[in-house]
């Protein structure tokens, strides 16, 4: 199978795009929150430095989208960065 390739989701007029960076989906036992994140999107993507100088990637999931995942109303949801201007 071929790898995933890091891509723009469509996002509503006056919303901020975003690359999508994996999926978040719960364990097959349900006790936990597994995340999958595209390697190549990760070291490709924006960071940003703490005081302490630790490097840090920002990611966003949509609370209602984890939601609907944790509740089993869908399988899936997107882990994704928002992009800059």
């Amino acid at each position: 199978m071929a790898k995933a390739t890091p891509k723009k989701e469509a996002q509503p007029e006056n919303e901020q795009s975003t690359t999508l960076m994996g999926w978040a989906r719960c364990s097959r036992a349900g006790g936990a929150l597994k995340l999958s994140l595209h390697s190549d999107a990760v070291t490709n993507c924006r960071t940003y430095a703490t005081s302490d100088g630790t490097d840090y990637v920002p990611l966003v999931i949509s609370m209602a989208a984890l939601r609907r995942v944790i509740d089993g109303e869908q399988a899936v949801t997107t882990v994704s960065q928002f992009q800059d201007s």
